[in-house]
């Protein structure tokens, strides 16, 4: 059996094809066009391991190493990075290293979903990117509005609901002329992309079945429709998770650690983790925040009580995401839905 590693980039690939032994048998350059990597994966024995790093546009290139009757390994970038212990960079010292990897039996393997999965959730990141804008949109406008001192609407909590837009209306006409053309125009924006956001989450609800996982995380707090989806499509198999704490750190949640001389300091948390994940549990936990006096004897409202009063809101949005994520994990190992009572069992640091 031969082992294969490939250092993709933008336009090409460098492949070295290696023997047990790590005899290098072949080298090519592999220009980014259907067909290629497949072409040259099919003078190699079939069945072999494929190593690929974590790049963007791995999607195509896994098709084409399936199609090419071989085994596709996705590779931690930066871990393996840090495994092989290279001070320089070279495409061949990346190729080298990772055939290394895979003859030591220490690659640092990343999950491939399904084809179909890769497709599905496409929908729910789109609506995230385009929430995301929606939310710069709406910033702006407040913006604009504090400028000129007309960014008291009283009582009203959320200024763009549907029965408050002519309040918009009326305060834009306030505004002076460029700034208020200028305004309205990024009103007809924010209109526009609500109606995408719409019509990305209709055709979520036509193209996505409501599995029985997806059932059970909708009894998770503050997790609607939109959100069971992500969780679901972005954990995948819960099975390549060891613990509740492993998952809660894959998704986001867990703060950074720094322990030295019997100190320990905890800080934010982690950039480098499944961004969709960490956005769905902090969206629940920003809801349940919302709604924390309607359902004030609920574990979660409790818990943010009294993290806020030691630590603040962001470090309390925090304890429920993580809570969220830990009680997710348990949920589909059980295959049972969220318990209130007694869930704090569920969270690996009690409050």
């Amino acid at each position: 059996m031969e082992i294969i590693a490939l250092d993709a980039h933008k336009r090409y690939s460098l492949a070295q094809v290696e023997d047990a032994q790590g005899k290098v048998i072949r080298r090519a350059r592999i220009e980014h066009q259907r067909g290629q990597i497949q072409h040259f994966l099919r003078h190699c024995t079939s069945g072999s391991t494929v190593a690929l790093e974590t790049i963007g546009n791995w999607y195509w290139i896994v098709d084409e190493i399936e199609a090419a009757g071989m085994r596709p390994v996705l590779v931690h970038a930066r871990k393996a990075k840090l495994m092989m212990g290279k001070v320089n960079k070279t495409d061949r010292l990346d190729v080298l290293g990772l055939n290394w990897l895979q003859r030591a039996g220490t690659l640092p393997e990343v999950w491939i979903p399904p084809k179909e999965l890769r497709d599905k959730r496409d929908l729910s990141r789109t609506r995230m990117v385009l929430t995301g804008m929606r939310t710069k949109i709406k910033n702006r406008i407040h913006s604009v509005f504090a400028k000129y001192a007309l960014h008291d609407f009283g009582e009203v909590s959320d200024i763009f609901c549907k029965g408050n837009r002519n309040m918009i209306e009326e305060r834009t006409k306030e505004l002076p002329p460029e700034t208020r053309f200028t305004t309205q125009c990024i009103l007809e924006e924010l209109d526009a992309l609500q109606g995408r956001i719409v019509h990305i989450e209709t055709r979520m609800r036509n193209a996505v079945e409501e599995t029985q996982e997806i059932k059970l995380l909708m009894t998770l707090p503050g997790v609607g429709f939109i959100l069971a989806v992500v969780i679901a499509y972005e954990m995948g198999d819960v099975e390549r998770f060891p613990s509740p704490g492993h998952f809660a750190a894959y998704a986001g949640t867990t703060p950074r650690v720094h322990a030295s001389g019997g100190k320990a300091r905890h800080g934010s948390l982690r950039p480098d983790v499944n961004r969709y994940l960490k956005w769905a549990f902090i969206e629940a936990a920003n809801a349940i925040c919302l709604n924390k006096e309607l359902h004030p004897y609920w574990h979660v409202s409790r818990l943010y009580k009294r993290i806020h009063e030691r630590k603040g809101h962001p470090k309390a949005i925090g304890a429920i995401a993580r809570h969220l994520a830990e009680a997710a994990y348990c949920m589909m190992k059980k295959r049972e839905p969220y318990k209130d009572k007694g869930v704090a069992s569920v969270s690996s640091r009690k409050a």
